[in-house]
């Protein structure tokens, strides 16, 4: 079965992330082998953070096998069915593990791809941008405050 997964990279966890992505031991010692991988390759975020992929997954209670993996990354926001239950060669038993090469998400995943952005690039790019020096902003009570990749955090001493 293709399901629809939604989450929210947690904080902290963006260099890690990227860093599991690029050695290839995202998802390693899962059963799903190469596929996280390939499922980030295909993600999407959004402007407010949340990310979107199709998975495919035999588990009778969906992600039961991959949960762990990504909950070490993500919180999962939701994870429905990405189309008809009915339809599901798989599930339905006229083709068992057909959903490995099934084009059935093939439409929800081209209005994903073209109502968002690419979630790695975007991911990389904000990477990119936490590596230049730190920019100190003063306010008009005398503090100062930095920002990094996912939050802004008061200086330990004020720029005088």
């Amino acid at each position: 079965m293709r399901y629809l997964v939604k989450g929210r990279l947690m904080p902290g966890k963006e260099v890690e992330f990227l860093r599991a992505v690029d050695e290839g031991t995202l998802g390693r010692g899962s059963i799903a082998g190469d596929e996280y991988l390939q499922d980030m390759g295909h993600a999407r975020v959004g402007d407010d953070g949340e990310v979107h992929w199709v998975e495919v997954c035999f588990c009778t209670i969906p992600l039961a096998e991959e949960r762990p993996y990504w909950e070490k990354y993500f919180e999962l926001l939701s994870v429905t069915d990405a189309h008809a239950r009915g339809n599901c060669r798989d599930l339905n038993g006229t083709g068992p593990w057909a959903c490995c090469d099934c084009d059935c998400t093939k439409k929800l995943e081209e209005r994903l791809a073209q109502k968002w952005d690419a979630f790695l690039p975007k991911l990389r790019e904000r990477a990119m941008w936490s590596k230049r020096p730190v920019l100190l902003l003063q306010d008009g009570a005398n503090r100062c405050y930095t920002h990094s990749l996912s939050s802004t955090y008061a200086c330990s001493q004020a720029r005088t």
